[in-house]
């Protein structure tokens, strides 16, 4: 089994963001360097391991060498509340180009063109999320929620942007939009403030119209569809009765007009039978006023054959225009938004990132710092899966996820490794995958 390089070419485009890092300290208190703070961070969220730097202390002290600096590349390992003063005054925006070479990775390989779905788009679902909170730690980056019970629960929250595909199992996080909080905005204001923000940030770096964004009904509004035609994205996004009045007046009207198109389709879904049923219409207003965004609206509704019993129902504004011929993949992947929650939040809270835990708050930007380090950890993880035949290999012979890093862990507390090759190596021998040469 040839080995892959690119757990390497990752370390190194990372260790790259990591030199550039600004040192703001004077005098002689340096001996631990600010990249040496980062390398050490990134491996514990790669590892899953909040225990992982003080074991490679014990390595380090009986063998000379520890796996942060074999694997890593660290030179000196600092201790836990060094990382965090040292890393406090990073802004995690100086992370964000490694996020953009693992994509180009990716593409240079061929495996991005496996994401393209309808028409040859690749799809971002965003979607906000909570991640670390506390009552009692906050910073200048914490929102505030006011509790029942009168006190007040600071939290940081972010838009995760991923790339997603219906029928593909795995995401691949792009870098996220931290929302901070600002004086006289509600959460759903701030939001679509962050998502501006990211496009803003973000039109240029892909390719114009072959992106279509998925999001869910707080970014179907007029300035975000505007945003995003402006920056050449199209958009499949969540719309809601109760909050585009106007859309389905004039929905109600076209249909008694008989201007709203249907398609019903029976579908076996390895059960029983599902009855699908598709209404579509194009060129509606988004909203009042004669200066209003014209739309195209899909609506979706599966029941259960047998039963009747409704199963779903739902309904998106898209740019694309709605046929007979593309209203069912269109509906499909505004569908896949919901990777967002089951294979990104989801995966991050429970599947071993701890992304709600606090690694460290800090004073400035270590909370949003860290949650940085964990999506990357989440991105080198996933690239491994896709690219690395070696890494392939032991995710399938142990299946969970919990199962690989657990033996991952073991190995890492107890052995020294001279690079990424020779752990997948051992790991692969010991399970008699290949044979021991």
């Amino acid at each position: 089994m040839k080995p892959a390089r690119i757990f390497d070419e990752l370390i190194k485009e990372m260790k790259h963001s990591f030199e550039r890092l600004p040192d703001p300290r004077t005098g002689e208190n340096t001996v631990y360097e600010i990249k040496d703070a980062a390398v050490s961070a990134f491996g514990v969220f790669f590892t899953q391991s909040q225990s992982f730097l003080a074991y490679q202390r014990m390595i380090e002290k009986a063998k000379g060498k520890s796996n942060v600096q074999s694997l890593f590349g660290a030179e000196r390992i600092p201790s836990d509340a060094q990382v965090r003063n040292l890393l406090d005054e990073q802004e995690p925006e100086l992370l964000y180009g490694v996020f953009e070479k693992g994509h180009e990775l990716l593409a240079a390989s061929g495996q991005m063109e496996t994401y393209r779905s309808y028409a040859g788009q690749i799809l971002i679902s965003c979607d906000g999320t909570g991640t670390i909170s506390s009552q009692k730690i906050h910073c200048p980056n914490c929102s505030r929620r006011e509790l029942a019970n009168g006190e007040t629960l600071y939290i940081h929250y972010a838009i995760l942007p991923v790339i997603v595909k219906a029928g593909e199992s795995r995401v691949l996080v792009l870098e996220p939009e931290f929302i901070t909080a600002q004086d006289g905005h509600e959460k759903q204001d701030c939001e679509r403030a962050a998502i501006k923000r990211w496009v803003k940030r973000n039109g240029a770096h892909f390719e114009a119209h072959q992106y279509t964004i998925l999001g869910d009904d707080l970014y179907a509004c007029q300035p975000i569809c505007e945003l995003f035609l402006e920056q050449d994205f199209n958009f499949i996004l969540v719309c809601k009765p109760d909050s585009h009045v106007a859309l389905y007046e004039q929905v109600e009207f076209l249909e008694k007009l008989g201007s709203v198109e249907e398609l019903t389709l029976r579908h076996w879904n390895g059960k029983y039978y599902e009855i699908r049923q598709y209404r579509w219409v194009n060129g509606v207003p988004l909203r009042r006023g004669e200066d209003a965004l014209q739309v195209n609206w899909c609506e979706i509704t599966i029941t259960q054959e047998d039963t009747g019993k409704q199963l779903y129902r739902n309904a998106f504004i898209t740019h694309h225009e709605l046929k007979r011929s593309n209203v069912v993949p269109i509906v499909r992947d505004g569908r896949a938004r919901w990777k967002s929650e089951n294979e990104t939040n989801n995966v991050l809270k429970t599947k071993g990132y701890h992304l709600e835990h606090n690694f460290g708050h800090g004073q400035q930007h270590l909370a949003n710092f860290m949650i940085t380090l964990n999506l990357l950890a989440f991105l080198f993880h996933t690239l491994l899966d896709l690219l690395d035949e070696q890494y392939q290999a032991l995710r399938q012979e142990l299946v969970t996820r919990q199962d690989f890093f657990n033996d991952l862990r073991a190995l890492l507390r107890y052995m020294l490794f001279d690079n990424w090759n020779h752990l997948m190596h051992f790991m692969l021998v010991g399970l008699e995958l290949i044979p021991d040469t």
